[in-house]
């Protein structure tokens, strides 16, 4: 996903409002968003993360 284009942003913001996350998890969804082929790949990476971090 382009970080840079207004639709990704505002899905990515949406996403920030609907889960309300941490300064810390902004930082690392925006990091997923580069590798992420569509939000959906970036809410299963988002996941993987947490419990990657939680071990």
């Amino acid at each position: 996903m382009n970080i840079n284009d207004d639709s990704v942003l505002d899905m990515i913001n949406s996403l920030i409002a609907s889960e309300r996350l941490n300064k810390k998890q902004i930082f690392q969804i925006l990091n997923l968003a580069s590798i992420s082929t569509s939000i959906n790949d970036l809410k299963d990476n988002m996941r993987w993360e947490t419990l990657k971090s939680k071990h």
